[in-house]
């Protein structure tokens, strides 16, 4: 098939793939199709969640005496921490480990100094523990992952300054 031929259900497909994403609260989606030779559909869908600034907007609810300073502080959260220049993204899918066993101190806390190749952090990618080395010296200014919790491709780790 040419390049130019068309599949009128990719548009149908890939929109139920959007609802699919939607409707189980899903955050994201990859599927290949193949038609043949030289001919396939490769389709991500997915959405980013911003589960941070909604916890800061209700505080406003349960008091209203302080609704200025958490709308503002809401709108400072809501700027997304993987563009900030010294971002930390995480290289895979997996479930993040601070320690590098349950009840030891974590390799990193807020204001750890940190060299070029410091162990940050762990990520279990398919029963592999993964340390996730420092791409530069610096301080680290936030942590944006709990220990335990499981961590997406390209999701911000740290921040270091």
């Amino acid at each position: 098939m040419s390049k130019q031929t068309s599949h009128d259900s990719d548009v149908s497909f890939i929109q139920a793939l959007a609802e699919l994403l939607r409707e189980n609260d899903l955050t994201e989606l990859q599927v290949k199709r193949d038609y043949g030779e030289n001919d396939s559909l490769n389709v991500r869908v997915s959405r980013q969640t911003q589960t941070i600034v909604q916890a800061a907007v209700a505080a406003p609810v349960a008091a209203p005496v302080a609704a200025a300073p958490a709308v503002a502080a809401a709108t400072e959260v809501s700027a997304d921490p993987a563009s900030h220049p010294g971002a930390v993204t995480s290289p895979m899918v997996g479930t993040v480990y601070m320690a590098a066993e349950p009840g030891a101190a974590p390799f990193v806390a807020v204001g750890t100094t940190v060299s070029e190749g410091d162990t940050l952090l762990i990520i279990e990618a398919m029963k592999t523990m993964n340390h996730i080395p420092a791409p530069r010296a610096g301080t680290v200014k936030r942590i944006l992952v709990e220990d335990g919790g499981a961590v997406e491709f390209g999701a911000p780790l740290v921040i270091i300054e």
